[in-house]
């Protein structure tokens, strides 16, 4: 008997992986990272804690460049006179003339960016599993790009400028609260002012309560929401309007950044998904809602 004899396919070494085993072997990969997923409690106070304190601590360590951010600021007010704009100033009068609207904004300002994303963020949690890591991600990448602003661009709010009438009504009313102004301003950056991340992150809770929420006036708060901050953010001489403009760019890059990532809006997704990842005796996809 003759000895057999096996030849390897031209062009092939013995041994090598076939390039659409490993092709498939990176799509599944990249799905899977793709995929909605039930989150981990644990997992998201983590994420969310370390998030917000880098976000702060860098924040924080921009250079503050106090009279770049003046020059900065004087060029933004004088180019919304030019366009007709320039209202913060009146806005700021008018409402500091009423003291318990303006203390109730100092508050507001102090607090409620940070209490409303939070609660929209655990909502998300519990009632829309399958779109909250797409949400979230809106949120992050929003956060992220307004870090590269503030250290591109160093502005002082309307209240720190040289020359101006603008009123500083935390200092006026003595009201605690501002990370800018009082005893606190020493810890925090005083020329991080675009873009507005109060304008970003309310805006990110009002559409995200406007698209899911079932109840209608529930949806109406969501979008009044975010039109309150900006008052807020105008009387209480904190930001000027073009800042609320950079918010919402980089609110609408955190939304592309998603979209691609997830090929579709976080509302679009299903709203529930399975305990276990798919392959694992778990449930199919619940019904998009």
């Amino acid at each position: 008997m003759s000895d057999s004899t096996v030849t390897q396919p031209e062009g092939r070494e013995e041994g090598a992986v076939p390039q659409t085993v490993t092709g498939e072997g990176e799509q599944r990969f990249l799905g899977r990272l793709r995929t909605p997923r039930r989150p981990r409690l644990w997992f998201e106070i983590l994420l969310i804690a370390v998030s917000y304190w880098t976000y702060s601590l860098i924040r924080n360590a921009v250079p503050e460049q106090r009279g770049k951010a003046l020059r900065n600021a004087d060029w933004i007010w004088q180019t919304e006179h030019r366009l007709g704009i320039a209202v913060e100033e009146s806005v700021n009068h008018a409402v500091n003339s009423v003291t318990w609207l303006i203390v109730g904004m100092n508050y507001y300002y102090a607090t409620l960016h940070f209490v409303v994303t939070l609660t929209v963020l655990v909502w998300l949690y519990r009632s829309h599993p399958g779109r909250y890591a797409a949400t979230r991600l809106v949120l992050f990448a929003t956060t992220g790009v307004a870090l590269v602003g503030y250290y591109l661009y160093p502005l002082a709010p309307p209240r720190l400028m040289d020359g101006s009438r603008f009123v500083d009504t935390v200092m006026v009313h003595q009201t605690w609260g501002s990370m800018a102004s009082g005893d606190l301003k020493h810890m925090s950056n005083q020329y991080a002012a675009m873009p507005s991340m109060h304008i970003g992150w309310s805006l990110w809770c009002g559409l995200t309560v406007f698209a899911l929420a079932k109840v209608p006036w529930v949806r109406v708060l969501g979008l009044l929401y975010p039109a309150a901050t900006l008052v807020v953010i105008v009387a209480t001489a904190n930001h000027f309007w073009l800042d609320a403009v950079g918010g919402v760019l980089c609110l609408s890059f955190g939304y592309t950044l998603a979209g691609l990532w997830y090929g579709s809006l976080p509302y679009a997704l299903p709203r529930l998904v399975p305990a276990q990842p798919p392959g694992r005796h778990s449930p199919s996809w619940a019904q998009a809602s």
